[in-house]
């Protein structure tokens, strides 16, 4: 039974990891080569399409990203983690409410709020900044950051809490040597998966972005031309667009697992 359950988890894992492999293998092929059908396996390797997308200047658009994940993941946490410190530890008066309202929030269609934010983006003087895409992608991910969090600090011991009162901690050294370090691998998985949500995002940068402001998805898209898809350079694009999203899972893979399973049991 557990060698099936074994051959399971593999041949799924493996269904999940085919699409990755064969957008690597094609982003290694000219373009007639992978536009051939079926497709052709034994191909001539190529950089032609990563040293297309690297002449199409990507960087602004990767540092762009780069600051808006990082700097929204930032705040988030910063503001998560006493949110759910006080709706898990310390709790506060219907608090069960509280959750529900910032659930409730993720229950909005993303396009029902597109217009909204691009007439208060316009009126503001914002469109195009990235400082503007930082406190959106934070309003964003705060509500599924503060689920994580309240069920990652549930499991903080409350006999720490309590010695850390009886020696005089105040809520910010409770928080910052107490409670950071116990929850950290919660943390870590709580700030990889804003961190993804953040990278990833298409739709808000596409219409309030523009030339200054624009993320890598951005850029990514704009290889689909009215010339044709050219499937070489878009999937050698798609990998170095994945790339950093890949190494911080990577780097980050211990604390991950060990924040995911943190509230698994009791």
């Amino acid at each position: 039974m557990n060698r099936l359950l074994g051959l399971a988890a593999w041949a799924a894992g493996l269904l999940f990891f085919a699409p990755v492999a064969w957008m690597v293998l094609t982003s290694l092929h000219s373009e007639p080569d992978a536009a051939t059908n079926p497709p052709s396996l034994a191909a001539p390797i190529t950089f032609d399409g990563y040293a297309e997308f690297f002449d199409s200047n990507p960087w602004p658009p990767l540092i762009n990203s780069m600051s808006a994940s990082i700097g929204s993941t930032v705040l988030v946490l910063l503001l998560a983690v006493p949110a759910a410190y006080a709706l898990s530890i310390k709790k506060v008066e219907k608090w069960s409410d509280v959750l529900f309202f910032f659930l409730s929030t993720k229950m909005l269609p993303v396009v029902a709020g597109l217009l909204p934010i691009y007439l208060v983006a316009q009126h503001t003087g914002m469109l195009d900044n990235i400082s503007f895409l930082v406190v959106l992608y934070t309003s964003m991910n705060l509500p599924i950051a503060v689920w994580l969090m309240r069920s990652f600090l549930a499991e903080v011991p409350g006999e720490i809490l309590e010695a850390a009162a009886l020696d005089g901690a105040g809520l910010v050294t409770t928080l910052r040597r107490v409670v950071a370090p116990v929850a950290l691998p919660g943390i870590a998985a709580t700030s990889l998966i804003c961190f993804i949500f953040s990278w990833n995002e298409l739709l808000f940068a596409r219409v309030l972005t523009g030339v200054v402001a624009g993320t890598a998805p951005v850029h990514l898209t704009g290889f689909v031309t009215s010339q044709g898809l050219f499937l070489a350079k878009v999937c050698a694009a798609a990998v170095v667009v994945s790339l950093p999203v890949l190494v911080a899972g990577f780097a980050a893979q211990d604390k991950l697992v060990q924040g995911l399973s943190l509230g698994a049991v009791k």
